[in-house]
């Protein structure tokens, strides 16, 4: 791990779910499973909800507010083919290049079982830590997760919660092997004086999400999370604007979930949003500033909707 001695701060973006991609020329083969749901919804319902012309509208203003690293929360696709992953793949490297982009799977990227070969791989620029132990290759979730990159005193750890479920689910899991590693991970950046932002699919609050699309294990990783502490959790999936806590001694960590990126809105309070989130050190606290930026229909942009401002105290690796 990069040892960071003098932090500096960071600015970072955050979209999610941007369903980007189009199934118009999927075949009926390729539809077997529960993938047959998902593009029948996608036929009915999503398309007409999740727009290319709102994504590249965000695109363009996240631009304009040119933030320093930008991180993509889940569900880039709208039911995990591999001609998906190849569309998010083009959409990612317009984007930005694999060391200034984060990415971390959602649940309709692993919508069902398919080779990591032709699908996951495709995005490992943008998924792999900054640095992997010597021997150990990029080949699955296994080794790419939790991923860890640090950018200006700012850890980014990223977290897969993307399984395949069974028709009419969404859940997710990290598992006990994940688990465990994001325990040793939050310790040591911790040591370092890190202000560590843990990054995941799913809300990882208990009784956040509805039963059939929680988080299985938000019991084993509240309990992580409450004994190696974080500074920030952001997630996505719910496609709405959320704002938690995960409660811990001597200082809870705050929760922030966001809309679909590339949502028209049709629903109240489900309009597209991205957030910026700009972390500085201030003396033995850090100082963050929230700023959630919304998509307005009518103007066809995106314009400042709240702000929020928080701080978390420092960890000092000095004392340590």
């Amino acid at each position: 791990m990069n040892t960071v001695t003098t932090p500096s701060g960071l600015c970072f973006a955050q979209l999610s779910d941007p369903h980007l991609t189009s199934l118009d020329a999927v075949r009926w083969h390729q539809l077997l499973s529960k993938r047959v749901l998902g593009y029948l919804s996608w036929r009915h319902n999503r398309r007409a909800e999740h727009r290319s012309e709102v994504l590249d509208a965000l695109v363009d203003d996240l631009r304009r507010m040119h933030p320093d690293h930008v991180v993509v929360t889940g569900d880039l696709t709208q039911i995990g083919l591999p001609e998906e992953f190849s569309q998010a793949r083009h959409w990612l490297e317009r984007l930005g290049e694999g060391g200034d982009v984060t990415v971390i799977p959602g649940n309709h990227d692993a919508y069902a079982r398919h080779a990591w070969s032709n699908t996951f791989a495709l995005w490992e620029p943008w998924m792999r830590s900054d640095k992997l132990p010597e021997g150990v290759a990029a080949t699955g979730r296994d080794t790419l997760f939790p991923s860890l990159r640090i950018r200006n005193g700012v850890a980014l750890i990223g977290l897969s919660s993307a399984v395949a479920t069974a028709p009419f689910f969404a859940t997710g899991s990290l598992g006990a092997a994940q688990l465990s590693r994001l325990s040793a991970i939050l310790r040591e950046t911790g040591s370092q004086g890190l202000f560590r932002v843990v990054l995941l699919h799913h809300p990882p609050g208990t009784g956040t999400e509805k039963w059939r699309k929680r988080l299985r294990d938000t019991v084993a990783l509240g309990e992580v999370l409450a004994d190696c502490g974080a500074e920030l959790i952001l997630h996505g999936h719910s496609h709405r604007a959320m704002q938690d806590r995960i409660k811990r001694e001597g200082g809870d960590i705050p929760v922030f979930g966001i809309p679909s990126a590339s949502a028209v809105g049709r629903k109240p309070g489900r309009a597209a949003q991205y957030y910026l989130y700009d972390v500085r050190p201030d003396g033995d606290h850090w100082r963050i500033e929230v700023r959630a930026r919304g998509y307005q229909r009518e103007q066809h942009a995106f314009t400042l909707q709240h702000a929020y401002h928080l701080s978390a105290p420092r960890i000092d690796s000095t004392k340590r």
